[in-house]
């Protein structure tokens, strides 16, 4: 699971809007200001049923990460969190 949803720069993250962009979601914010240090993104990629193939992205590591339990539920308020 991605570590972004669980930190205060979430929403301005340039990293997480990658991220976002990779997964075909929208975005909390369109024009995120703040560069995180070191972002570690790691993307698997996955037999789909079918025969096809899909890729997911997470963030699993990064020195800018400010612990903030939650923070994506707040911004999107009864929305799933994204696994």
């Amino acid at each position: 699971m991605c570590i972004c949803v669980d930190c205060r720069w979430v929403d301005r993250c340039q990293a997480y809007h990658a991220v976002e962009r990779q997964h075909g979601v929208d975005h909390l914010s369109e024009v995120p200001d703040f560069e995180p240090r070191s972002p570690r993104i790691h993307v698997s990629v996955m037999d789909l049923p079918g025969g096809g193939a899909g890729i997911e992205w997470d963030v699993r590591a990064c020195s800018s990460f400010a612990s903030d339990p939650g923070r994506w539920s707040r911004l999107r308020p009864g929305e799933a969190v994204p696994q």
